[in-house]
């Protein structure tokens, strides 16, 4: 519970470590290492099957060692409290210390708050160009030139929505099922499918398997986002039920298996229709977004991350509390 508690405030204090000392960006290091030495011609049959194995192979093993990672840190702390080297009080805080600095470096509550805040304030002060500026450096991968204001303000309301499961809700969720060890291998591949997982002639297939263990991971943690948004909102209010209805008819529409979930339920929350041009309309009986509705989604964000965090704890508790009481 403490490593969690404390994990949040160094967020929201302190905002993300520099690179040199941030584990994502030594995994982004290892990643772009191993692509660099990808075998297999993206031409022909001969080369996609080298490259989906060596896709396999990047996930398999960088997983496995980020697990370790996790494991060795994990089982180390463990020791040290039952060892006498450090007097037990010391030891539970150097423990927690070092658990929620590493878990703090596996989501970014601040930076994606900082994120969609900078683009609101680009299209409040009507700066078109550097609020796309600020969408593409900061929330999505898609063409922004052309976008207009309204669907620069869906396509930060979309991101908000999605990274919400994929940058908050699930490091949570996988740290208090499996550790230390669960929540770097998640990030791990959360950040191979971000590097890798693209739909063109180099990528297609090496990126294959990144994208499905990323899909994989993700099923439960964005379901948990859908319900935890319209709980954070309040679930009897008139909202609830247009995300509900919203969310069962359209969270299907998206390519991805998971973005669709958190995004429907942001589109019937807010009453706004989400449109990425040729791929998905979510809310189509809505009207577009306008930049207010980024910092309503803003005001929603920070409500159910503040849920998440609250569930998490609690879960960890009880999870120390029951081994205790099976023993008496």
């Amino acid at each position: 519970m403490f490593v969690i508690l404390i994990a949040v405030l160094l967020d929201v204090r302190w905002g993300e470590p520099p690179n040199r000392f941030h584990p994502v960006v030594w995994m982004g290091s290892l990643i772009a290492w191993a692509k660099k030495r990808c075998p297999g011609d993206c031409e022909n049959r001969n080369g996609n099957k080298l490259r989906f194995l060596w896709g396999i192979a990047i996930v398999v093993v960088g997983s496995c060692l980020v697990g370790l990672v996790g494991w060795i840190i994990q089982v180390g702390s463990s020791r040290m409290i039952a060892g006498e080297l450090v007097p037990k009080p010391f030891a539970w805080v150097i423990v927690v210390l070092v658990q929620a600095l590493v878990l703090k470096s596996c989501f970014g509550i601040s930076a994606l708050y900082r994120a969609g805040q900078s683009v609101f304030e680009a299209l409040s002060q009507e700066d078109i160009p550097r609020a796309r500026t600020q969408l593409a450096y900061h929330l999505v991968s898609r063409d922004v030139e052309h976008l207009s204001a309204s669907q620069i303000s869906a396509a930060a309301i979309e991101s908000v929505a999605e990274n919400t499961s994929d940058s908050i809700v699930a490091p949570l969720f996988f740290y208090v099922v499996a550790g230390l060890p669960g929540v770097l291998i998640y990030r791990f591949a959360n950040t191979c499918d971000a590097m890798l997982g693209y739909r063109t002639t180099e990528l297609e297939w090496l990126g294959k398997p990144a994208a499905r263990f990323d899909d994989l991971l993700n099923l439960i943690p964005a379901r948990i986002t859908a319900v935890l948004m319209i709980v954070a909102n309040n679930p009897f209010r008139r909202e609830a039920s247009s995300a509900l209805k919203t969310w069962l008819r359209d969270a299907r529409a998206t390519a991805s298996p998971n973005a669709g979930h958190p995004m429907s339920v942001a589109a019937g929350l807010l009453q706004v229709c989400l449109e990425k041009r040729n791929h998905y309309r979510l809310g189509w009986e809505f009207p577009p977004p306008t930049r207010a509705d980024i910092s309503q989604m803003l005001v929603l964000f920070r409500r159910t991350v503040w849920l998440a965090v609250i569930l998490a704890s609690a879960s960890c508790q009880i999870a120390m509390f029951l081994p205790s009481r099976s023993t008496q």
